[in-house]
């Protein structure tokens, strides 16, 4: 700006002789050949100046096609910057901190498992992919990729009946097994006991104490243990069920209650050291309740087996709890899971 004030006071005589020289300059430079390097700021002043006049003969330092060139990067750098994206609006605080406090009071829940839990419970719709933003990543879990077995599974899932043995140590070091009996149409826990010697007599009445008189089930599906004897499969169809026995060393003819038994060791066993076998029965039968009444299962839809809450009230928002309600939360196993509601404040 100083060097254009003195330019509008200088004399004619002076102003001509100044450029003289700077095109003396610039011709001199013209006969070396010299290449130049202009910056952006140079470039746009250039850019500025020559709508003025006509830039074609003085130019001198580039090519007109440098120039032209010029003017269409800057032309598609000014749009790219008007046209760029704001980005998806992120959740409400409230919301987040929501997701975050649900994650730390339960470490072994995953990203779909809490976004279950909210749509479920407190009727807040999120994708587990934006709960995953706003917690650590975890690594995918892949799935079975055979379908024949798995397609007869899926169309008699209501009428199948699978068990299977999971091994626990006390703290006593006394080795106990546990059997689990579950609905895979329901993914519903039908029964759950504890014992340190398992025969054929005890798991044949266990499978009769969980099987109602009425029941509706056609197939019973466990592994080819020595447990399950020759003896226990012809009670078995007695009871009106036939025996689905899985191949030699194929968990994933089982795997229903394979992800059964390792949903119990990873949100139950894990974090506890039975002192005895009568803790370890009212630790399954607790979490048993907790599965099948407050636990949301993706398959499902996601879903709970045996929900006791009837429906969740509608919110305006999914992001927003519903007017007049207040986030509720009861501990499972000591804190070791929770489980939240909604409740309707004082007025």
């Amino acid at each position: 700006m100083l060097n254009l004030f003195r330019l509008l006071f200088l004399p004619r005589v002076a102003l001509v002789a100044e450029n003289l020289f700077l095109r003396k300059q610039l011709a001199l430079f013209a006969e070396r050949k010299v290449r130049s390097r202009t910056t952006a700021s140079a470039r746009i002043v250039m850019l500025a100046l020559a709508k003025c006049f006509d830039w074609r003969e003085a130019l001198i330092i580039v090519k007109p096609e440098t120039l032209l060139k010029w003017h269409r990067s800057a032309f598609r750098s000014f749009w790219k910057w008007r046209s760029r994206r704001a980005g998806r609006l992120p959740l409400p605080k409230n919301l987040r901190d929501l997701i975050r406090r649900i994650s730390a009071e339960n470490p072994a829940w995953g990203d779909a498992r809490i976004a279950n839990e909210l749509l479920l419970k407190l009727g807040i719709g999120v994708s587990p992919r934006t709960v995953a933003k706003y917690l650590k990543a975890r690594p995918p879990r892949g799935g079975d990729p055979s379908q024949r077995w798995a397609t007869f599974v899926r169309n008699h899932a209501k009428a199948i009946v699978a068990c299977d043995f999971l091994v626990s140590v006390t703290a006593s070091f006394r080795i106990v097994y546990v059997l689990v009996v579950m609905e895979i149409g329901s993914r519903r826990i039908l029964h759950t006991n504890v014992t340190a010697h398992p025969t054929a007599e005890w798991s044949m009445q266990q499978i009769r104490e969980c099987l109602p008189f009425d029941h509706g089930y056609r197939f019973l599906i466990h592994d080819r243990d020595s447990i399950f004897s020759e003896s226990l499969d012809q009670a078995v169809r007695d009871c009106g069920l036939r025996v689905l026995k899985t191949p030699v060393r194929s968990p994933k003819a089982n795997s229903y209650c394979e992800r059964l038994i390792g949903t119990i060791r990873r949100e139950c066993l894990d974090y506890i050291i039975p002192l005895n076998e009568r803790r370890l029965k009212r630790t399954l039968a607790e979490f048993a309740v907790h599965y099948n009444r407050g636990r949301p299962h993706s398959s499902l839809g996601p879903g709970i087996p045996e929900p006791i809450q009837a429906s969740v009230p509608i919110s305006f928002h999914q992001h927003n709890l519903p007017a007049g309600y207040r986030v509720t939360s009861m501990p499972i196993l000591g804190g070791l899971h929770h489980e939240y509601g909604l409740k309707r404040e004082a007025p």
